[in-house]
């Protein structure tokens, strides 16, 4: 393919696929014309359905594979099986035939061949999941939210780092406010490697406008632009802020559904209830990112609609855009985190 922004996509990954990958590609090359976009699966499946769609058949090169994985596959029993349209969609980038790979197929083998393949961009120890959230007053970006459930402070500072360039490039945020969640705002409250990670991140003269830590109830609020915390608390505040919110629209819904007053009153709350529908429309802020690879992987939720997908190929192509991993890299070249850390244990002791 001649264009430089080239994004590589699973095409077999998801619930729905290949109908729903096709459909959200749809959508998403629209959005971004400039795009193109190497599709790997089972060709004769793929070309099918992409006969419904003329435009999209023009940016886009279908390559067969001749394998899939599948949601029940153990990562350990596909990671090194070059024939699954995931892989071959993940080596493209390695390659440097593609800037970014989009799946929405099994979350462990996509991270556990990433990391196999792309490796870990050096002076970061660990890879993080990202993904992008509503609050009250705009959106922030959290991680890790599930790829490392026990992380050191030297992981958490690193985190820290990748979120901010991450806000800066995906919400445009031109000084994010980067937080570390924990259960308290003072000093002694939590464990010691959050204790450990802020005065990394304090002392790393990095720019980054770090202030200190958040607590989950304020997270909803918009006090920080990025939040970090270890793989297992991220996925913890995740799922329960999904579940809050889906409590909510329910209770909503059901409060109603009981009054006539408030069916009487609907016509008048309709602007209202549409914004806010739209606010917490989970296919909005679909597309999970895993960061710290010398590559961009992104997932798509393997139960997600055309629209949802399409969010997710969208986030790819603007943070390919903006050269995502490239500044990443420069950021860490004029730091040295496992050093700075080190001295700081140094001096406790």
């Amino acid at each position: 393919m001649s264009n430089n922004l080239v994004i590589s996509i699973d095409a077999m990954g998801g619930d729905n696929s290949p109908r729903v990958v096709i459909e959200g590609l749809a959508l998403a090359a629209k959005k971004n014309p400039d795009a193109r976009f190497l599709v790997f699966g089972d060709s004769s499946r793929v070309n099918e359905i992409l006969k419904e769609y003329p435009s999209l058949s023009k940016v886009c090169e279908v390559r067969h594979s001749p394998e899939v994985v599948r949601n029940e596959d153990k990562p350990s029993a596909v990671i090194r099986n070059r024939n699954t349209s995931m892989f071959m969609a993940i080596n493209a980038v390695k390659q440097g035939e593609a800037q970014a790979v989009v799946s929405a197929g099994n979350t462990g083998a996509l991270m556990a061949i990433s990391k196999l393949t792309l490796k870990t961009i050096q002076k970061i120890h660990r890879p993080a999941i990202v993904t992008i959230m509503p609050h009250r007053t705009g959106r922030y970006v959290m991680l890790d939210l599930g790829a490392n459930t026990e992380c050191d402070a030297l992981n958490l500072a690193e985190f820290a780092l990748m979120g901010n360039v991450f806000a800066k490039h995906a919400l445009d945020i031109e000084r994010p406010r980067v937080a570390l969640l924990n259960i308290g705002s003072e000093e002694m409250k939590g464990k010691e490697e959050i204790h450990q990670a802020a005065k990394v991140i304090k002392n790393s003269h990095l720019d980054m406008d770090f202030i200190g830590y958040i607590e989950p109830h304020e997270i909803p609020e918009g006090k920080a632009d990025v939040i970090v915390t270890d793989g297992f608390s991220g996925n913890i505040a995740l799922k329960s802020i999904e579940g809050t919110a889906k409590l909510v629209i329910r209770l909503i819904k059901d409060s109603v559904k009981k009054s006539v007053m408030a069916k009487l009153g609907l016509p008048f709350m309709l602007g209202v209830g549409l914004r806010i529908k739209k606010t917490m429309d989970p296919r909005l802020y679909n597309g999970a990112m895993l960061v710290g690879l010398n590559g961009l992987t992104v997932k798509s939720h393997g139960a997600a609609d055309a629209l949802g997908y399409s969010v997710a190929v969208s986030n790819a192509i603007s943070l390919a855009r903006r050269n995502f991993v490239t500044t990443i890299r420069e950021e860490l070249e004029h730091v040295d985190l496992d050093e700075l850390l080190q001295e700081i244990l140094y001096d406790a002791y």
